[in-house]
């Protein structure tokens, strides 16, 4: 496997952010993609940066999770299973695209993944009935969790995020 089997592309809103899409190979048993290659997708991290753990959240229909970040890991996100409408907002004070946002629909059919780097604040919105969200951290040190990461309103009208849901199912933290 090389760059040749992906298809890279990056945001026309926020530049930094990079998407992947992959092959996919189905039969009669099923279907096969890859959503992570080191060797192609370590090349957009900072040098001696290595991503260091995984986690997944399963979320319901009509649930949003985010707006969340900080300012020190890079994040390779997908949806495993389901769909989600996967939202980004440029939240670095001296960048050019500050404050402002991305969307891009992500599913197992379009096997699309993003890397946010660091400032960049991530949600999702679930689409389907279920999504299993995944997310790839890289990051220098130790880990930090909710504890250390700065959030903003989902509907914070400043940034203007167009949802497909005025009234989602939210988190306390998220309201």
């Amino acid at each position: 496997m090389d760059v040749r089997d992906f298809e890279i592309w990056k945001s026309e809103i926020i530049p930094d952010v990079v998407l992947f899409r992959t092959q996919k190979f189905s039969d009669l048993r099923g279907s096969l993609y890859t959503t992570f290659y080191k060797d192609v997708m370590e090349n957009y991290l900072p040098d001696n940066l290595y991503f260091k753990h995984d986690k997944f959240a399963m979320t319901f229909h009509n649930c949003l999770r985010g707006i969340h970040g900080d300012t020190k890991s890079w994040k390779l996100v997908t949806s495993v299973f389901g769909e989600v409408y996967e939202v980004f907002v440029d939240l670095r004070p001296d960048s050019s695209t500050y404050k402002k946002w991305d969307k891009v629909l992500i599913n197992q059919d379009n096997q699309i993944s993003v890397l946010l780097p660091p400032g960049l604040g991530n949600s999702f919105y679930v689409t389907s009935e279920i999504a299993m969200y995944h997310y790839k951290l890289a990051y220098n040190g130790e880990y930090f969790d909710a504890k250390d990461q700065f959030s903003l309103k989902w509907n914070d009208p400043e940034i203007g995020i167009e949802w497909p849901s005025k009234s989602p199912m939210l988190s306390d933290r998220d309201k």
